[in-house]
């Protein structure tokens, strides 16, 4: 069986984790996987928006647990990290099209980090978002200690990852650690619809838009000031930019091809 699915249709490229007897759990095919479907993002133009989700009734259960290799009396988990999660993350995070993730229930470790560095988090009302780290003795990783304090402020990212109790979806929610809690039955239909319209929509622009707001954490306001002059000159060449104005004035929808 695949670790995991991926489709294209209508500009959305879809990313099903598909280990469900094992809760989605990551191995290192999946990741794999995984890094090769977002590169394929980055250079296919046919690609103008990217849904993750999960198969079964979890979203992902973090690392699999029965790959790692024990014997060892000395384990290095930074390795596993710097090979694959980190430029994983890296490349989701600086990908200039919108990644939508639908968490379908529980999100655990890894699992979750991976579903907040998504730029927008449809969850299940049944789904919970779990910093399982301190469960066997570890420390947040996948970008959480990085997400959580920025997200949902110190006190909670500390008790988030000290305590390790899960966070509820509508919690979750109210916290702004995600766009939307929506009831289980909605959850397919809510993400599919949000991706279909991101993926007709101005993609260069919903691109540069994630870059300027990303960034933002790290600028002055006078830095974020001449980012947004920079993006705005760049934009303003594209097609699309062309297209909506037309449309603004002839009373008309536009017609986006992201270019």
């Amino acid at each position: 069986m695949e670790p995991l699915l991926v489709s294209l249709d209508a500009g959305v490229l879809r990313l099903t984790l598909n280990r469900p007897d094992k809760l989605n759990a990551f191995t290192v095919a999946m990741t794999q996987a995984l890094a090769a479907a977002f590169a394929r993002a980055e250079t296919d133009r046919a690609v103008r928006c990217v849904l993750v989700t999960g198969a079964g009734r979890g979203f992902c259960a973090g690392q699999d647990l029965t790959e790692r290799d024990m014997s060892a009396q000395e384990i290095d988990l930074g390795d596993g990290l710097e090979a694959r999660y980190n430029p994983l993350l890296r490349r989701m995070r600086a990908l200039e099209k919108p990644v939508v993730c639908a968490v379908n229930g529980v999100a655990a470790g890894g699992g979750a980090n991976f579903a907040l560095a998504c730029d927008l988090v449809l969850a299940a009302r049944s789904a919970s978002f779990l910093q399982a780290f301190v469960r066997i003795g570890i420390v947040p990783d996948c970008g959480g200690s990085y997400f959580l304090p920025r997200l949902a402020g110190t006190q909670r990212a500390m008790a988030l990852a000290m305590t390790g109790e899960p966070l509820p979806a509508e919690e979750a929610e109210r916290w702004g650690l995600i766009w939307k809690c929506v009831d289980d039955a909605d959850l397919k239909g809510a993400s599919e619809r949000l991706a279909a319209r991101l993926a007709s929509g101005p993609t260069r622009a919903l691109g540069l838009a994630k870059r300027a707001i990303y960034a933002s954490a790290g600028n002055s306001f006078a830095a974020q000031l001449d980012l947004e002059r920079q993006l705005q000159r760049e934009i303003g060449a594209s097609r699309d930019y062309r297209e909506g104005v037309a449309a603004f004035l002839e009373k008309r929808q536009p017609a986006f091809t992201g270019q």
